[in-house]
């Protein structure tokens, strides 16, 4: 594979669009675009079957934009898939379904229910996490639609088990992942090659942090489910963390279901997703309050990471994103 970036002359040549500009005028969201825009394209030219992953949360938002930069005109060489646990905010199913729709793409949705009724992976019942389970989920969606490459928005500075790993992950046939059998990606240079059975995951935002991502949605435009702003929520307090009170979330003894004005920072199962109190409702007022943050978003709002070191290292051996 070639590499995203080229300078020649003291020039920047961003090979993934042919554009030359000066060195000097190429700020760090041009070149996280760039390389971003040249791992979507290589993972789709060297793979027979990719995805997309989509979540409708703020990284997988600026997938999906920069899928549709390396792309566009045409249509997407993937379809996009969204592991659905069944405990959503309706917010960003909402904004999920309306923003594959409007790029006329196409959605497919494996659900963690489907696994429980088949008896796949037991019912862990109804109030409680199904975060754990979407890897059974996935990969039985992996190898049903014969999918060799996933796509995904997870980040470095998210955990210290996604700092492990390179930009394509391999997973072996069993969708098993061995932080210590990688491939080197010495000067950006990638080998997507996998045998029968196995498959990668790859990682184009892998070089971004929260506030890149922030300060991305903000000079494109990027829209993103309203959740992410400060808006009234009726919320518990349990574990230090503000979960919102839903039919999987009620209060229990000695907690008070109380409204606050808050915004998410992540999205995911909502019995285990926390939401921050804020003021934040622009883009630019996020970005501040991101920048001035000293915890990462994943710590601060996601109960599955929070109570073990190895948490989410020992899901991605099992095959999580």
């Amino acid at each position: 594979m070639t590499s995203a970036m080229e300078t020649v002359g003291g020039e920047t040549a961003d090979m993934t669009t042919g554009r030359g500009r000066q060195s000097t005028s190429v700020d760090h969201l041009d070149l996280l675009e760039s390389h971003a825009v040249f791992i979507m394209r290589e993972v789709a030219a060297e793979s027979e079957r990719p995805v997309l992953l989509f979540s409708g949360g703020k990284d997988s938002a600026v997938l999906l934009h920069l899928a549709a930069k390396a792309f566009r005109p045409g249509g997407f060489p993937f379809p996009v898939m969204h592991i659905d646990t069944g405990h959503n905010f309706d917010e960003v199913l909402e904004y999920r379904d309306r923003r594959v729709a409007e790029l006329g793409e196409r959605l497919i949705v494996a659900r963690v229910q489907d696994s429980i009724d088949q008896g796949r992976i037991p019912d862990p019942g109804p109030n409680a996490s199904r975060n754990r389970l979407q890897t059974a989920t996935l990969l039985d969606a992996i190898s049903a639609h014969s999918f060799d490459a996933c796509i995904g928005g997870a980040r470095r500075d998210e955990d210290k088990a996604r700092a492990k790993e390179r930009v394509l992950s391999f997973r072996n046939a069993f969708g098993q992942w061995d932080p210590k059998r990688q491939r080197p990606e010495l000067w950006q240079l990638y080998q997507g090659k996998v045998q029968s059975g196995e498959h990668l995951r790859a990682f184009p935002l892998s070089d971004w942090t929260e506030l890149d991502i922030w300060q991305y949605v903000h000079r494109e435009g990027i829209e993103l489910p309203s959740i992410y702003f400060a808006h009234r929520r009726k919320v518990v307090e349990r574990d230090g963390m503000l979960l919102a009170v839903s039919e999987w979330v009620e209060p229990g003894p000695g907690e008070t279901a109380v409204e606050e004005t808050v915004r998410y920072r992540t999205v995911g199962d909502a019995t285990c997703t926390g939401a921050v109190r804020s003021e934040a409702v622009t883009v630019a007022q996020v970005i501040a309050e991101v920048a001035a943050s000293r915890i990462s978003e994943r710590g601060a709002t996601r109960a599955d990471d929070r109570f073990s070191e190895t948490a989410m290292e020992d899901r991605k051996r099992e095959g999580y994103f």
